[in-house]
Parts: C-alpha cells; structure tokens; sequence
C-alpha cells in the first residue's frame, strides 16, 4: 500500500485490477491513497495504465478486481453523476449550443439547484477564472486556453469534494500552457479542492503536484513529491523517465551499507549509492543527473573522477548542454549555466570531470522496454 504522507485519505484503490480482454492486465495491483486537498498526478507513457486508472475513479470504467474507495465507501457501483467528481477533459467537452454562462450552470441545473444558487455560483467560478466578460459568448467563439477556463470552472462550479482532469492542456501551445499550469496550480491552492491529474508530460507533472505516481505496463514505480521523485528515483525506469539522466551500464563489485562500488564495461570504478542492486557480479545500471556532473577543477574534489572528450555543444539560451564521450560511452551529458560555462572550452577538448557519490545511484539493470 502506497500512503498519503499526511491528512485525511479521500480516495483510496484497493488491489485494482483492469482487463479488457480477461487476460491483458492495463491495471496490474493499484494499491493508492490520495488524501484530502492534495494534487496528486499520475505519469506515465502511453498505454501505462494511467488514464485506465483515472476513469475507473470517474465511474466511466469498472474495475475488473479490487475496490476505490471515497470518504471510506466503496463506489464501485456508484453511477459517475453521483460520486460528487468534476471533470476536465483535453477536449474540453462543452456544450457548443450553450453560452459560457450555460455551460457552468448546467451541472448545477441537473443537481436541482436553484435559480438564485446557479447565478450566484457562476458569476463566482467566470470570476474565479476571469471570464466574467466571456460569460454571453459561445465556446465556438473562445481562444483554445478561455475554452479550457471554462471547463475548469464547469467542474468547479457545484463544488465537488474532487476534480479529475485528463491531459487538460494537451491541446494548447508551450507558452499557454505553461501559463495554464500556474492558473490551475494557484487555483487549487486557493480553494483546497483535491485535484488527479493524468498526464504524459514530466515537467509538467514536476512544476503542478503535490506528489506524482509514475506508472509503467499497469503499475506504480514510484509516488513522492516531484522533488524526492527526480533526486532519488528508486528504480531505472523512474530515473530514465523523469528528467534528464545518464545512464551507465556496469557490473556491482561490491556493497558496504548505503554504498557499493560498480565497475564499468572498460575497467573503471565507480562509488555510489546502493538504491537497488542484487548480489556481487550481478548487473546494475548506474544514474547521474548531467547538472550534478562538474568539470575541471570543480571536480578535483570529487570521489569519481574520470576524464571526458568534448562531442558536441547545444545552446538552450540560459544553459548549455555538453555531450561528452565518457568511460567508452558517448552520449554522456553534463548541463551547465550559461554564466558558468567555461568560453574557451571547444568540440575535440579533452576536459576532467566527476560527480560526488551521493549524485550517482546504482539501480536495476536498464531493459530494452
């Protein structure tokens, strides 16, 4: 069982599987609690049982074994429109007939509420989103970023104990989306409503979520708050799909405590963490994030040293990301700011760097997956 860290659990999955077929499983053993007020966000690639996972929370999909659990009941058998659950969906899914205005009032209309409560309340999310203005227009007449505003407030509007949002900004570009990122961030912090989100984009999930539950073939690898999950991935496939990282394949030699000693394909040694390795002789696959490598004389102080060619340099305007040939490995890359980059360095230099033992971690061997 994976717990919320704090706080009254709001949900809960219980051994949930999902099949569609009776012999694929696309949800293997979900075992989550999300707590209350929480913004938890479920990451994965395609077809890693996330969205499954998502709509079986809405009411769209049964699980095939297990339970999910709402304020301590079981709503396996809850129809969707009365599990008390807001929706947002990439596509948007509003009503192209009805005003902005008619779109956040119709939950309310189906819920029985009256005509005085449906104003108040929507007048209150078009502030809450700042369409207030927008409020007469129809969707067909909206930017791509007011249509998502008016579904975020629509699943807002009748005050739900929880909001689900699948791929919400999938359809936007970089610079809205970014921005929509914060709305919804500032927003959630603002009314305290829990909120699952599912999405495919990492920096995504890092920069909006209280924790983030990797998923991969139907299970969850790893849940954590997006810092704990980028600096100390548990196993090879987190920290390959979260960020940037180099990954070196090698051989555990031997293992003292929290650290054990790797060698490399070439004969070096490398000391790092112990995160997840089997016995003396076994493989392991080694992870370094490129901004934790230091080169030249930052590295003089380091516990693995090693010397690295110069491949190639790609300009990000505000860092630098090197490509280096390192330890027989030619894709190795180290990342550093602009302001730090030494400008005489050049393609063919061959430069010392290395990495203290506390930014390397020996994990499960890397598949081919």
């Amino acid at each position: 069982m994976v717990d919320a860290p704090t706080g009254e659990v709001l949900v809960s999955f219980r051994g949930i599987q999902k099949s569609y077929d009776g012999e694929t499983l696309i949800v293997r053993d979900l075992n989550l609690d999300i707590r209350q007020g929480e913004f938890l966000t479920l990451l994965g690639p395609s077809g890693s049982g996330k969205t499954t996972s998502l709509m079986m929370l809405a009411g769209f999909e049964t699980p095939t074994a297990g339970d999910i659990l709402l304020n301590g009941r079981s709503i396996k058998h809850v129809p969707p429109h009365k599990r008390d659950i807001g929706m947002v969906f990439q596509n948007y899914a509003l009503f192209p007939h009805m005003t902005v205005r008619e779109n956040l009032a119709f939950p309310l209309s189906v819920r029985g509420q009256g005509k005085a409560e449906i104003a108040e309340r929507v007048s209150r999310a078009l502030a809450m989103v700042q369409l207030d203005a927008f409020a007469h227009r129809y969707p067909a007449q909206l930017s791509g970023g007011q249509q998502q505003r008016v579904a975020l407030a629509r699943a807002l509007v009748f005050e739900p104990q929880l909001v689900l949002m699948d791929e919400p900004l999938g359809a936007l570009d970089k610079q809205l989306r970014e921005h929509m990122q914060m709305e919804i961030r500032h927003l959630h912090r603002h009314l305290g409503v829990t909120v699952v989100y599912v999405t495919h984009d990492q920096g995504e999930a890092l920069t909006m979520s209280d924790r983030v539950a990797v998923f991969h073939q139907g299970e969850i690898q790893q849940v954590a708050p997006p810092r704990v999950l980028y600096e100390e991935p548990q196993n090879a496939f987190v920290a390959n799909f979260i960020g940037e990282n180099n990954r070196i394949n090698g051989q555990l030699l031997s293992r003292s405590g929290e650290h054990c000693v790797v060698r490399l394909p070439q004969g070096e040694t490398v000391e790092a963490l112990a995160v997840q390795v089997g016995q003396p002789g076994e493989p392991v696959s080694l992870s370094v994030r490129p901004e934790r490598v230091l080169l030249n004389g930052h590295s003089a102080a380091c516990a693995n040293r090693f010397a690295g060619r110069v491949m190639e340099f790609i300009y990000l305007g505000d860092h630098v990301r090197m490509r280096l040939e390192v330890a027989g490995q030619n894709n190795f890359f180290v990342k550093q700011p602009i302001a730090e980059l030494d400008p005489e360095l050049r393609v063919g230099d061959v430069v010392p760097l290395g990495w203290q033992v506390e930014h390397v971690r020996a994990l499960d061997p890397l598949t081919t997956e």
